[in-house]
């Protein structure tokens, strides 16, 4: 929530507004130093948060035994970064009666395992503190209490998501778009985006109201979720619209994913305050072709498609054109 500018009072001299003393709270626990027993105690485990790089904020638990980080979807902590070596280093944590060890390992990445400034040669014990760099990001090494693992989600939360669908905002997912252009071009994969926009949207809050509006988008939301793969994402990068990156996926199957969605929205009736109506949706489609120089280029022939889905009738799921 974005906090409205400080009122000042116009005249100059007079007082500035005070709060109460009820609001003030319990000042010995605000305004002290935190102390050991002010955390839960019941431990949950380690973890490495991003402090720098396209994945920033993240965080990303760890269990006992091998964690391996890498650019590899198989790896434990995956790093979508070109810097990044498939297989990069190994983080082990053992578990004993004598306390918990954590041991990083660099193995053989191409541009190397860094932490707290100096190269990794071999294998080291690292602790909670510890900052590790690994091509273009920096994780820190911490140990959470549920307590801490609920903030840090938090944040992540409200700095990458959509507070009315839950999926990724207008930032993460065009990141996501990104790193996946980057890996499908450097790498020779397939990459399909689809491009979403409700259709006649202004016309539903005009004429339901903004809480129909809210709630077919809502709705959409949900049925996007039930019909994307796990290793698909989607984000609401508009009022409107909603954009698909589907890797490993060809025109076919993502003009196949978008029919699929097309009909299940149309089908869905939406109610409020017994009004009933059927929401359509209009789609633009694309897959990475060798003359997309980056992902922009990709995304503007998949906004193109959804351009000439919407003046030819909308409802429809329109195919980019192949430069």
């Amino acid at each position: 929530m974005q906090v409205p500018p400080r009122p000042w009072p116009e005249d100059a001299d007079a007082p500035d507004p005070t709060l109460p003393e009820s609001a003030m709270g319990d000042t010995d626990t605000t305004l002290r130093p935190r102390r050991p027993e002010d955390s839960l105690q019941e431990p949950c485990g380690y973890a490495l948060v991003v402090y720098a790089g396209s994945q920033l904020g993240r965080l990303f638990p760890f269990a006992a035994g091998e964690n391996i980080i890498g650019r590899s979807p198989t790896a434990g902590i995956t790093l979508l970064d070109e810097e990044v070596s498939r297989i990069h280093s190994r983080l082990v944590l053992e578990q004993d009666r004598e306390g918990d060890r954590l041991t990083l390992e660099d193995l053989g990445s191409t541009n190397g395992t860094f932490v707290n400034g100096k190269a990794l040669q071999g294998h080291i014990q690292v602790v909670p503190g510890d900052r590790l760099a690994i091509g273009a990001h920096v994780l820190k090494l911490i140990a959470l209490d549920p307590l801490e693992r609920s903030f840090h989600e938090t944040l992540l939360d409200q700095s990458t998501k959509d507070p009315l669908t839950g999926m990724a905002n207008r930032g993460a997912i065009l990141g996501e778009l990104q790193s996946r252009f980057d890996l499908s071009r450097r790498h020779g994969r397939s990459l399909a985006v689809v491009m979403c926009d409700l259709d006649h949207f202004k016309s539903i809050n005009d004429t339901y109201g903004h809480g129909m509006g809210d709630q077919v988008l809502s709705v959409f939301g949900e049925l996007l979720h039930l019909n994307l793969r796990g290793t698909d994402l989607a984000g609401r990068i508009g009022g409107e619209e909603f954009l698909l990156v589907l890797p490993e996926t060809e025109l076919e199957g993502a003009l196949f994913l978008a029919e699929r969605i097309r009909a299940a929205i149309a089908e869905t009736p939406q109610t409020i305050t017994g009004a009933s109506f059927k929401a359509t949706c209009s789609f633009g489609v694309a897959e990475r072709v060798a003359t997309d120089r980056d992902a922009g280029m990709l995304l503007a022939r998949a906004d193109g498609a959804l351009y000439r889905a919407k003046s030819t009738g909308r409802n429809r799921v329109q195919a980019a054109e192949r430069p």
